[in-house]
């Protein structure tokens, strides 16, 4: 069987898992002096939310929190990202991108927008995108209400 049957014949959750994985490598093919990996998700992600938490990433990527805590202390250790304490929960930080990564954010935007004009996701895939926000919300749902 060929590499085209195969993917062809592939579940969508496969193409998305590949989506995602192949616009990472890309992304730091393009600033690979940077040495992030995954880490540009969660830098970007701060920039667009202030005062966000560890448990705000854990939630959106579905990652453990140990996983996302390594990649915050890399972040914060190259001077990307500050994790404040929240006064209204001692226990909990608020991140914040730096003035570096208030710099490197618009860079990794260009590099996404060149990402998706090359892989065809273009101003047409408005409602595409809004299906697949809405799938995974209900994903996030479902995996909460099993308790899972």
């Amino acid at each position: 069987m060929d590499d085209n049957q195969v993917f062809e014949n592939a579940p969508i959750i496969a193409w998305i898992h590949n989506i995602s994985k192949n616009q990472i490598k890309y992304l730091n093919s393009q600033i690979s002096n940077l040495n992030l990996g995954h880490e540009i998700r969660y830098i970007m992600m701060i920039y667009d939310n202030p005062n966000c938490s560890q448990d705000d990433l854990v939630n959106i990527y579905s990652e453990s929190k140990a996983k996302i805590a390594k990649s915050l202390k890399k972040l914060e250790d190259n001077g990307y990202i500050i994790r404040k304490v929240n006064p209204d929960n001692r226990r909990k930080y608020m991140l914040k991108t730096t003035p570096k990564g208030n710099e490197l954010v618009p860079k990794l935007r260009e590099i996404t927008k060149k990402w998706q004009k090359e892989v065809g996701i273009d101003n047409d895939d408005h409602e595409l995108i809004k299906k697949l926000k809405q799938i995974a919300l209900n994903s996030k749902k479902l995996i909460e209400k099993e308790d899972i």
